[in-house]
């Protein structure tokens, strides 16, 4: 049972993953209440659909160069770039959303999503996994980020709640990603840098040891 030595060894990776997972609620607002607060203040839903589209064809590319780069210099660093430079980006993106701002508005989204949020979307896998030992990484990715994905779903609905939509509401996003985006940036300060461990000592330093059968007491 996996379930036990996962809680009882690694409960504190296993937080540190749910709130790095925040990070996800970025792309959640990116792609959602961005559109919505765009059509709000008039501006084509094609243009806020292309919007998106052109984000992630973008992050295509970016997202592997990022990850050559978090091989050279280090998991951590990249992650806690791309959730602060969300943090910065996103108020300036919303902000500049309009009718007539059609060119700044796609550059500052190829910013926020493509050489931003792409940075910690390229390299959690690894960097969440090797957090845990592999008796227990399957059980702790999953239970780690599917909380912390099911809390990052709710996203839209609480900043909508907050006005996120309405005219102005672009503080409002700023804020919210900001706060979601520094609470993953300092979780993952708090990690151990792995990408000189190698594989087997990934995560042993919270296993205990293990007592083998028919061993004298």
């Amino acid at each position: 049972m996996p379930l036990i030595p996962l809680l009882r060894d690694h409960w504190r990776d296993v937080l540190r993953v749910i709130c790095c997972a925040f990070i996800a609620a970025v792309s959640t607002v990116f792609g959602n209440l961005a559109l919505a607060y765009g059509k709000e203040l008039g501006m084509a839903e094609s243009i806020t659909l292309w919007l998106v589209v052109v984000a992630n064809i973008v992050a295509l590319g970016t997202q592997p160069l990022f990850g050559i780069l978090a091989d050279r210099i280090g998991r951590k660093p990249v992650f806690v770039y791309g959730a602060l430079s969300s943090a910065a980006l996103m108020p300036f993106y919303m902000l500049s959303m309009g009718p007539d701002s059609g060119l700044l508005t796609f550059v500052l989204a190829v910013l926020t999503f493509s050489f931003g949020y792409a940075a910690a979307n390229a390299v959690w896998p690894s960097f969440y996994g090797e957090m845990f030992s592999t008796r227990v990484r399957f059980s702790g990715m999953a239970i780690g980020t599917q909380l912390g994905f099911l809390m990052a779903g709710f996203a839209p609905s609480i900043v909508a709640a907050l006005g996120g939509v309405a005219e102005g509401g672009w503080v409002v996003i700023g804020l919210f990603t900001a706060t979601i985006s520094v609470i993953a940036a300092v979780s993952a300060l708090t990690a151990r840098e792995t990408k000189d461990t190698p594989t087997a000592q990934l995560g042993l330093r919270h296993e205990r040891p293990t007592v083998p059968s028919g061993a004298a007491a």
